[in-house]
């Protein structure tokens, strides 16, 4: 007897292949393909796909729920999307190998905008013991990197400095070890202190090793670097070419008309060239980050204790004041999110301009205060794409999705809740800038390729019963930037290890999911 059949629907497999009728059967976490009349077929759970699409589950090239989903195991704004496996530790900032608890909270601290800051239910030190907290205790699956900006705070500190011989031979053990204790690779944030510190030479080096095991480097480039425009990509690609590492770029994205052909063009000379190189995008035009983001990096030097002190000194202030930059057209464009502390809650969704002008402040002493009150606990929402840009992105050949979601607030980016659907119901169904075969394979077996997942992102028989359900008719998103956090339609199933964790659009409440180690062998 199945557990599970799921017939009468439409199968894509999400190799990019055309859709078939078929059922799909589940035998304890194990896919089952019946072509043949299943009417006789005994399962313990039946579901009726009739008009409905049966694919992989989604992967999320670009997440940020390693500390969210330990405290909000159930996960819903991602499995309700159909995503059934995450990858973390972008953006160069996770949370392993960390040795000592100060460097631990230090880091929690400063991240507290990106990642959040909820209860945890202990502290870890080692990628081995941070893994183990996943397993049958979340609602999807976790694939983790390992961040540079730790491998550089469990080495050499939070200084703006270059390593020492001995101590870029520490970072590269420690990738070693923690790939043998099933990190996938390593990922650069490199506007974010104090992993930015790191120059190109010393990312080669750390990426040799990572190419010696098979694994991958994600970035987050330099967006500061040369031009600011073409050279931060450059220097990405020329880490590949220099270590022989695959190289996936994160959340590229252009708000200059014109912008994605001319990165395009990077990308294919590239492939031309015969480098490994990928990257991922999200389907909504606005950009999020840590409001601590917009500080000087020079005020991170020394860690988060000197940037405290910074922001408590007037001096400091006047000088960081010299040397701000809005990552928007103005000020005004940016909102501010994620306030907890009562007296500051009605700020909540407005711009930093604003704030600053109700409460009579710089903008400044608005940002150090609120920062200093709120814990560092503040996010920000800007109109950062281009969606002209964005559908061009989405068309090439070595893209896949990434949400690059943020998981706690009531003013959240609407992607965290809608970046999945919205590719299903606008970019396919409304706006036909892909076929759906397409957009699903740039969401299963795409991305699975990339990390090395070879039992997962496509059904087929023995493959990883991770699936979704979805009605192509009305999947939609319905998460905007005035109401983010709404849930989207046409989500009907999704399933994780076996298990329905939701079912007719409503979460069931298991937990099936577990941390991907990856295995150098089988890659």
């Amino acid at each position: 007897m199945l557990d599970l059949l799921i017939k009468s629907g439409l199968v894509m497999d999400g190799t990019g292949n055309q859709g078939y009728p078929a059922a799909v059967g589940v035998e304890g976490e194990t896919v089952r393909i019946l072509r043949r009349d299943v009417s006789s077929v005994q399962a313990a759970k039946t579901i009726d796909a009739t008009g409905m699409v049966v694919c992989p589950g989604f992967i999320d090239m670009h997440a940020h729920s390693g500390l969210m989903a330990l405290h909000q195991p159930r996960h819903e704004p991602k499995v309700r999307q159909g995503v059934t496996t995450e990858l973390i530790g972008v953006d160069g900032i996770s949370y392993a190998p960390l040795p000592t608890p100060e460097d631990f909270d230090s880091l929690l601290l400063l991240n507290a905008g990106l990642d959040g800051s909820p209860p945890l239910p202990r502290r870890w030190s080692t990628v081995a013991e941070y893994l183990s907290l996943f397993d049958d205790r979340v609602a999807c699956n976790f694939a983790y990197l390992i961040g540079n900006s730790a491998l550089r705070i469990s080495t050499m500190g939070w200084d703006d400095r270059r390593p020492t011989g001995e101590e870029l031979e520490t970072m590269r053990s420690l990738v070693r070890q923690g790939m043998e204790e099933g990190a996938f690779g390593i990922s650069t944030g490199l506007t974010y202190p104090p992993g930015g510190y790191a120059d190109t030479s010393e990312l080669v080096e750390l990426s040799r090793e990572v190419a010696r095991l098979g694994g991958i480097y994600v970035t987050h480039v330099r967006y500061t670097l040369g031009d600011q425009f073409l050279d931060p990509y450059r220097e990405a690609i020329e880490i590949g070419r220099q270590s022989g590492v695959a190289v996936h770029i994160s959340h590229l994205h252009n708000p200059r008309p014109g912008g994605a052909r001319r990165l395009l063009a990077l990308v294919d000379d590239a492939l031309l060239e015969g480098l490994d190189v990928t990257y991922d995008s999200y389907s909504y035009p606005y950009s999020s980050s840590r409001m601590e983001a917009v500080l000087p990096d020079w005020a991170h030097d020394g860690g988060p204790d000197r940037l405290l002190e910074l922001m408590r000194s007037p001096e400091g202030r006047r000088r960081m004041a010299e040397s701000l930059t809005v990552r928007a057209p103005s000020w005004d464009a940016v909102l501010v999110t994620n306030f907890s502390r009562p007296h500051n809650q009605r700020w909540d969704g407005k711009s930093l301009a604003a704030i600053a002008e109700g409460l009579g402040k710089s903008i400044i002493d608005t940002l150090c205060d609120l920062l200093l009150e709120e814990e560092m606990r503040l996010s920000y929402v800007i109109l950062g794409g281009n969606p002209l840009n964005i559908r061009e992105f989405f068309r090439h050949p070595a893209h896949m999705v990434g949400s690059d979601a943020l998981l706690f607030g009531d003013h959240v980016n609407p992607r965290s809740y809608g970046c999945f659907p919205l590719v299903l119901g606008d970019f396919v169904r409304e706006e036909q800038v892909l076929e759906l075969a397409q957009a699903i394979r740039k969401m299963t077996s795409f991305p699975a390729q990339r990390l090395g997942l070879h039992d997962r992102g496509i059904l087929r028989d023995g493959m990883k019963a991770d699936i979704v359900v979805f009605d192509p008719r009305t999947v939609r998103a319905n998460a905007t930037l005035a109401e983010p956090c709404r849930y989207p339609d046409g989500i009907e199933y999704v399933v994780v290890n076996g298990k329905t964790v939701v079912e007719k659009g409503q979460h069931t409440g298991r937990l099936p999911g577990r941390a991907l180690r990856y295995s150098a062998g089988g890659r």
